[in-house]
């Protein structure tokens, strides 16, 4: 199979991946008609974290895979530790997402957690890591098409908005803590230690405030297993099969559709539909999220697509996702 065709076929599974999380965003919304936040996220997380474990064994135990390197190895404290902080973030992040979409379209939820990609170059500074006037351009943009999604007349925002705003940073904090441990250990080891973390933190509140019932569980299966069997397990799969020999950068930015397919599949599945001024503030943010992933000459902060997993070679993210 010749280069181009092979970017094609890898093209094609990121843009898959894209798929899957976008139409996450409707399954976190529907899931929400039948059980809490908490314990949405933790029956998901528990579930993506199991489903990962046979492609931990794939890679692990296939036929002719080379012995990993000492950088790929890592030790078994920062595969844990970077597992348990990245398990940690992820909880207070995706939290803040699922009770956010609650009060808000999964559209605008797409396109305010993608804020992270902004974000992220924006908190580097605190680490010493530069920004390219791309970024900074990128964050006018994104102010500006923030302002038309979300701000109404009253110069208010939204109780959902703002709570996957708050989501957005702290997924920002989870692609930093990547950034930081990806590269020392086995990244979907320690994706699925996040994704157990995730589940078991998510489950104590889900206990105390939301009396989780079985019967109400297996009522929301549908958008349940969707959200941990595709969203999790199956499409961070997809995206590390699809990453593979790619450009960092294209994949970063196929990836990035995800924000416009929540748009689209919050539209065709729910029937939500923007306002002609939530459309333009869209147009703007997706405009920033391209600006903001831009070759640059020098390395700065993460580049970002949505992922549930660390990927070192372009240090993305959950979604969530």
């Amino acid at each position: 199979m010749n280069r181009q065709t092979t970017s094609l076929k890898n093209s094609f599974i990121l843009l898959l991946t894209a798929t899957i999380w976008g139409v996450a965003f409707v399954a976190q919304s529907v899931g929400m008609e039948y059980i809490g936040p908490f314990t949405f996220n933790a029956v998901r997380s528990i579930i993506g974290g199991i489903v990962l474990l046979p492609v931990i064994w794939f890679f692990d135990c296939r036929p002719g895979r080379p012995a990993p390197s000492p950088r790929e190895k890592g030790s078994r404290k920062t595969l844990i530790t970077g597992g348990i902080l990245c398990g940690i973030a992820l909880c207070i992040a995706s939290n803040f997402q699922q009770i956010g979409i609650q009060y808000t379209t999964v559209g605008k939820a797409g396109f305010i957690t993608a804020c992270y990609i902004i974000i992220v170059p924006i908190l580097g500074l605190f680490l010493k890591k530069k920004c390219s006037p791309f970024i900074w351009a990128a964050v006018a943009l994104a102010l500006a098409g923030l302002y038309l999604l979300c701000i109404t007349d009253g110069f208010s925002i939204g109780k959902g908005d703002f709570l996957v705003l708050i989501c957005s940073f702290w997924f920002s904090f989870h692609i930093l803590i990547i950034d930081h441990f990806s590269p020392k250990t086995d990244g979907v080891k320690m994706s699925c230690i996040q994704f157990l973390v995730c589940g078991i933190l998510s489950g104590i509140p889900a206990l105390i405030l939301e009396n989780p019932q079985i019967s109400s569980i297996l009522n929301a299966w549908m958008p349940v297993l969707y959200a941990g069997v595709l969203s999790c397990g199956v499409a961070y799969t997809l995206q590390i099969i699809g990453q593979k020999n790619m450009n960092p950068t294209v994949a970063s930015l196929i990836l990035s559709l995800e924000s416009c397919i929540s748009v689209l599949a919050g539209w065709i599945i729910l029937g939500q539909s923007l306002s002609l001024r939530e459309i333009l503030g869209c147009v703007i943010m997706f405009g920033a999220i391209i600006l903001a992933q831009l070759p640059q000459k020098s390395s700065t902060a993460p580049a970002a697509g949505r992922s549930p997993a660390p990927v070192p070679e372009a240090k993305t993210r959950y979604s969530r996702k």
